[in-house]
């Protein structure tokens, strides 16, 4: 079946949080779920497993081959060779990220975060006692790019960790290699950890591999760690499992000394579902990111076409759409706005850091017809609006 056989009727079949938030009358486009059906070989690993009533506990990381898939993984598709020795399998990415925090620095120590960025990282930091330090990405002339004199001034005696968004959400960019050098370099003269969230890295719209930014140097790898995972490539997030690399030993004794319960575990179908994924399901991911690169390029000259006022930058990675949408001068909020009048769900920007106010962050990781239907009810709407 390909992935764009799907319908408004069977999504709203589903019993996830994406297609159950809102009223029926409503099309979400918020939560970071793609719509699309999971690849043939992870629901066969699935059924396989419940057939034959194997739901018991699964074996351990070091058993299931988990950690040297993971190496696999990344050396083929980044060319980034690292050992089994230095991964931990963990719950998820933003488990990985709170951890992290209390691991590597102190309460009222600071973090600097590049907003808009996902809302996990300012929650991370203001629920673990830490002090966000604030460095946000600016609009350049074609993406949202880093103001590294700012980057660099922000920080004092106490800023302990970078916490690196890369591919970045909301803001779509998927930093080149120049940008993670001044990065790598500002930590190590600052003797700076690096927390880098790349869960998106297999989401790479543009015609350019990803860059762990641990695999520029040993020097940035000794003090970086690094979380990824399947779930967002191939939409699985609700089976819950994440991969945490270490460019040092030091690091990763630090870490590990959170006891092993504490850092939660596997479980028998998220063993299965990553197993297939990674080993017989990317020409399924071959045709999602092609759809997504459709799917963009149908966001841009929309928003071109329609609604001039609105700032956009195309994604260079991820599924999601930045709209600034400041200039319209809507009446409330844009997402409150679109959901009231357009009966769209979308990510309100404020819940990204101030400087998301205005924004809306829409997921077009959808068939083509159900993100059409998006984009009119949204043009009606603000059509209405402005008297047209």
């Amino acid at each position: 079946m390909h992935i764009n056989d799907i319908s408004e009727q069977s999504l709203r079949r589903r019993r996830g949080e994406k297609w159950t938030q809102y009223p029926a009358d409503v099309l979400p486009a918020w939560v970071a779920d793609m719509d699309y059906r999971v690849a043939d070989p992870i629901r066969e690993a699935l059924n396989e497993r419940i057939a034959a009533g194997d739901l018991g506990y699964p074996v351990s990381p070091a058993r299931s081959g988990l950690r040297e898939l993971f190496c696999e993984r990344v050396a083929a598709r980044f060319g980034w060779a690292i050992s089994a020795q230095q991964v931990v399998v963990i719950n998820d990415v933003v488990q990985g990220l709170y951890l992290a925090l209390q691991t590597f620095s102190e309460p009222g120590d600071g973090v600097i975060i590049q907003t808009p960025i996902y809302p996990p990282f300012l929650k991370a930091a203001k629920q673990t006692g830490r002090r966000a330090v604030v460095c946000p990405l600016q609009a350049g002339r074609s993406a949202f790019e880093i103001d590294f004199d700012q980057f660099e001034q922000a920080i004092d005696a106490s800023t302990r960790v970078i916490a690196l968004c890369n591919p970045h959400n909301p803001c779509g960019r998927a930093f080149s290699r120049e940008e993670l050098e001044r990065i790598a370099e500002i930590a190590v003269r600052h003797d700076l950890v690096i927390v880098s969230d790349e869960i998106h890295a297999d989401l790479v719209l543009d015609d350019t591999a990803h860059i762990p930014i641990a695999s520029l140097s040993d020097a940035v790898a000794q003090r970086t760690l690094t979380l990824m995972s399947a779930s967002k490539a191939f939409n699985i997030a609700g089976l819950c499992m994440a991969f945490a690399h270490f460019g040092s030993a030091e690091l990763q004794a630090r870490f590990e000394r959170i006891p092993g319960h504490s850092r939660g575990g596997t479980n028998t179908l998220s063993v299965a579902a990553v197993t297939a994924a990674w080993r017989e399901a990317q020409d399924w991911q071959d045709e999602v990111l092609q759809t997504l690169r459709n799917n963009r390029a149908r966001v841009a000259a929309f928003v071109a076409a329609h609604w001039p006022d609105v700032r956009h930058f195309p994604p260079q990675a991820t599924y999601l759409a930045w709209l600034d949408m400041r200039q319209l001068k809507l009446p409330t909020a844009p997402q409150a706005f679109l959901l009231e009048h357009a009966r769209v769900a979308l990510s309100d920007g404020k819940a990204f850091g101030p400087e998301g106010e205005g924004f809306v962050r829409l997921n077009f990781a959808t068939s083509p017809d159900i993100l059409e239907q998006i984009l009119l009810r949204m043009q009606t709407a603000l059509d209405v609006y402005a008297g047209k």
